[in-house]
């Protein structure tokens, strides 16, 4: 008989986890919830306890873990609160666990998933800034602990199926010619640049075609997310930046595709529901239901494709230039983004500031090289002091 996979959902609260923990229910015979983590939406947390199960749940705060504890207890399980980043590698990295779904949005996602990675597990990876921040760390972790990195974003999971099995002897060597990343070119994909100026938080988080949380949505409204893509295809698939090309493809059919040598395109398609590429890595190298419906081509009936405009998406072409530097330029890139991006939801600073404010800190610091995690976390710092310090010196 098959062992029942035991799987830790960092972000359960999210829109990764709860996608994660929703086919995870339809296969009760393959997979069974070990650790949950949430942030903030605490009630949410609670709920997804009492319907799952785990042995472990972990919140950031101290107060926090004896509320939810008192109200496990109250619901007649037996859920263990743990705290902190130690609690999230603790349970990322526990011997019992085969399977890690990192979906912790941002900088905080990097130590616990990378734990995961120390301790051999099977990475199902939805946190960008693990790879973004600290690529080449991290992938040598992946090399020293034999552990297996599945990417779940739905581009580079479209990647990972279009690309040949032994793509990691080079991609030269293995025929592909380019990767094409495919972007829905967000809510402002048509607006007239002249009225960027005055887009509120809600117009940027009304994704056309995904149900994704605020800050996420927000970067796919930059095409910051695209670049911050851009960056970890290169680290995933060992890419060079210049073997890595955007294409806008409103209707978020075909999720990415890979050029060969020959001429052959390959391209995955699917109706855009991220249940897909949790499913396929989850069960990889088998595939298993997702509850996704088929694709009906009929009612699509269209496919577009057009080239991003950098000057509507300047954040997409600063994050090549952040790929192209290497070494400490992501890590930069993305720290002045999170800031960036919180000053605008908060409503502190108007949406082509966002882009202002990374263009500056990219030009305020030297690029240098990376050595050890420590290091990333003070490149880290550094980028958002000198956001805040924009913030402080335009008056917001």
């Amino acid at each position: 008989m098959k062992k029942t996979q035991q799987i830790t959902v960092l972000g359960a609260t999210g829109s990764v986890g709860l996608s994660t923990l929703d086919v995870i229910a339809r296969h009760p015979d393959l997979y069974q919830v070990f650790a949950l983590t949430g942030f903030s939406r605490l009630k949410e947390l609670l709920a997804l306890c009492v319907r799952h199960s785990p042995r472990f749940a972990v919140v950031p705060e101290q107060e926090v873990a004896r509320g939810l504890q008192d109200a496990l207890a109250a619901a007649g399980l037996d859920t263990r609160v743990l705290v902190g980043e130690s609690g999230l590698c603790e349970v990322a990295a526990h011997p019992q666990v085969d399977t890690v779904l990192a979906a912790i949005v941002g900088a905080a996602g990097l130590r616990p998933t990378l734990a995961a990675v120390e301790a051999g597990k099977k990475v199902l990876l939805a946190n960008k800034e693990a790879l973004v921040m600290s690529g080449a760390l991290f992938m040598q972790a992946v090399h020293r602990s034999g552990a297996v990195l599945l990417p779940i974003d739905s581009e580079h999971n479209a990647i990972f199926q279009c690309l040949p099995v032994d793509y990691s002897r080079g991609l030269g060597t293995v025929g592909v010619r380019r990767i094409l990343l495919t972007a829905s070119g967000g809510p402002f994909r048509e607006t007239p640049l002249a009225d960027l100026m005055g887009v509120t938080p809600e117009q940027a988080c009304a994704h056309p075609n995904w149900s994704m949380g605020r800050k996420i949505s927000v970067d796919s409204a930059s095409m910051m997310n695209k670049g911050l893509e851009l960056i970890e295809a290169c680290w995933l698939f060992d890419a060079r930046p210049s073997q890595v090309e955007v294409v806008i493809h409103p209707q978020s059919v075909i999720h990415s595709m890979v050029d060969y040598v020959d001429g052959s395109v390959l391209a995955q398609l699917g109706n855009p529901d991220m249940r897909t590429p949790i499913a396929h890595a989850l069960a990889w190298p088998q595939r298993i239901d997702s509850g996704v419906a088929p694709l009906n081509l009929f009612s699509i009936a269209r496919l577009d494709f057009q080239a991003p405009d950098e000057q509507r998406f300047p954040c997409l072409r600063l994050a090549r230039q952040a790929a192209e530097a290497g070494n400490s330029a992501p890590a930069l890139l993305n720290a002045a983004n999170e800031v960036a991006v919180a000053a605008f939801l908060n409503r502190r600073i108007r949406y082509p500031e966002i882009a202002s404010i990374i263009d500056e800190v990219l030009n305020l610091e030297p690029v240098v090289a990376v050595q050890e995690l420590d290091a990333v976390f003070e490149i880290d710092l550094k980028a958002r002091t000198l956001a805040e310090q924009w913030l402080s010196r335009n008056g917001r």
